[in-house]
């Protein structure tokens, strides 16, 4: 479990590619302070498990779904990745829940700068339109976002200074693509009100959420 807070950009020092699998060799400090081998990392909104590690830096595998579903399939030697640890019981909880599982690939289809904000509009496929919540929390590359506009292609977020300067983001262009994981709380809902074969005992829709102020 994760909360989108990226603790640290890190460099791809190397990479062994097979033909639906590859091999990560990530160079990086901050996150190595209390690493072990089997520890969870967050590389671009992915969780991938340390293998291996050196002072300077660690190795994961990337195994055939997560090659072909995300974005990591694209990055080359000198690749920068946005990092962060599996969440500490007895830290602060200063993003949202992320389980480093991507939903989906996106595509940034634009952006424009208002006074110290860089509002991005991400495309995604159609199928997780209906796990957007206006207001809601939306995961890009590893980076906890608010959900500022929905439409039917896709969704709008916007960066502040300090997420532009401390993660990858800032430094992505139109026609980029972004690993997105939808929130976890959204999803849940979304089956308890849509599964078919099993009869709700508590009569919850999608209205009554409404209703009760859960969703708008």
């Amino acid at each position: 479990m994760f909360t989108g807070i990226v603790e640290e950009i890190g460099t791809i020092h190397a990479i062994k590619k097979g033909s639906s699998s590859m091999q990560l060799t990530i160079q990086c400090s901050h996150v190595l302070a209390d690493v072990k081998k089997g520890d969870s990392i967050s590389v671009n909104g992915v969780c991938l498990t340390v293998s291996d590690f050196s002072k300077t830096e660690f190795i994961a595998d990337v195994m055939p779904e997560s090659f072909k579903a995300t974005t990591l399939f694209t990055l080359k030697s000198g690749s920068r990745v946005n990092l962060e640890r599996a969440m500490a019981a007895n830290g602060r909880f200063g993003g949202h829940f992320v389980t480093g599982h991507v939903d989906c690939i996106g595509e940034i289809t634009a952006m424009r700068t208002i006074e110290n904000a860089i509002y991005m509009d991400i495309q995604i496929d159609s199928a997780f339109q209906s796990h957007l919540v206006p207001k809601g929390s939306i995961t890009v590359d590893g980076t906890s976002l608010t959900v500022f506009g929905i439409s039917e292609q896709g969704f709008t977020i916007s960066l502040i200074p300090v997420t532009k300067a401390d993660s990858i983001l800032g430094s992505k262009r139109v026609g980029d693509y972004v690993n997105v994981e939808c929130d976890i709380l959204a999803k849940y809902l979304e089956r308890i009100v849509t599964k078919k074969d099993t009869k709700p005992s508590s009569g919850l829709t999608m209205d009554t959420l409404v209703k009760s102020g859960f969703l708008d």
